[in-house]
């Protein structure tokens, strides 16, 4: 029987209606946590990722709600704290993976880009962190993206976001250490996910295969996201994390 470490712990995972969120739903779903699923549009594949909980026993709400919105992001607080009475968990999910050469990027698209990406990190930790305070096992994790680190070309805006992202994470983990709060940062690479356009893989992970000779699988990103949540992973924190099968050595 798998172990339930974090039963009697509430999460919400940003992004969460389909591939990697999805799957970091459902595993801390597993894991014991009740999960507060939110999504921006996505409201059907949301409410299938929380039957697919509930099914197995589970608890799970969905959570509809812009987190580039800062009012929305302190809804989607109020309702984990409202339906479950606590909040122990932050998954700062929600991304887009946009490319286009930066002479066609607007100012206003690479702040769009940017808040989908890092402020709504900034925001959600925020907004979570009295809750999170009154917590025996808090921890926020940010989901990283390997082009952050690798950097790839018609991807000025994400790029720049996803590496946000990391600084954002180490800072942080220094603020919020004292108060018993884990920050980290999991950033997955080459999962093979289901993509949104038939745009081809992008040119840095076609020029970068992973070592081990595919590609990764959402629960595989999960997992690691699992662990940094649980009693096992309390003494780690800053730290970027990379689930990438060797496709990128830092």
């Amino acid at each position: 029987m798998v172990d339930r470490e974090l039963r009697g712990k509430v999460a919400l995972v940003t992004g969460a209606s389909r591939n990697i969120g999805r799957a970091i739903a459902l595993d801390l779903a597993a894991a014991g946590a009740s999960v507060v699923v939110n999504a921006l549009q996505a409201r059907e594949e949301a409410a299938a990722v929380v039957a697919a909980i509930e099914q197995s026993g589970g608890r799970a709400l969905v959570a509809m709600g812009d987190v580039t919105n800062e009012s929305s992001v302190q809804g989607l607080i109020e309702a984990a704290v409202q339906r479950f009475g606590r909040l122990d968990i932050v998954v700062n999910n929600a991304a887009v993976r946009r490319e286009e050469p930066i002479e066609q990027i607007s100012l206003a698209e690479f702040r769009a880009v940017v808040a989908i990406i890092l402020d709504a990190a900034f925001m959600t930790a925020r907004a979570a962190l009295p809750h999170l305070r009154n917590s025996d096992g808090a921890a926020i994790v940010n989901i990283g993206g390997m082009t952050g680190h690798s950097g790839a070309a018609d991807r000025a805006h994400v790029v720049a976001a996803k590496a946000g992202l990391a600084g954002l994470t180490k800072a942080l983990a220094h603020e919020l250490a004292p108060v018993g709060v884990t920050v980290n940062c999991v950033v997955p690479g080459m999962i093979d996910t289901v993509r949104q356009s038939n745009r081809e893989i992008p040119l840095v992970h076609r020029r970068n295969p992973p070592l081990v000779g595919r590609r990764g699988k959402p629960e595989e990103v999960a997992a690691m996201v699992r662990h940094l949540c649980g009693p096992a992973g309390r003494f780690i924190t800053g730290q970027i994390i990379h689930v990438n099968g060797g496709a990128y050595l830092p």
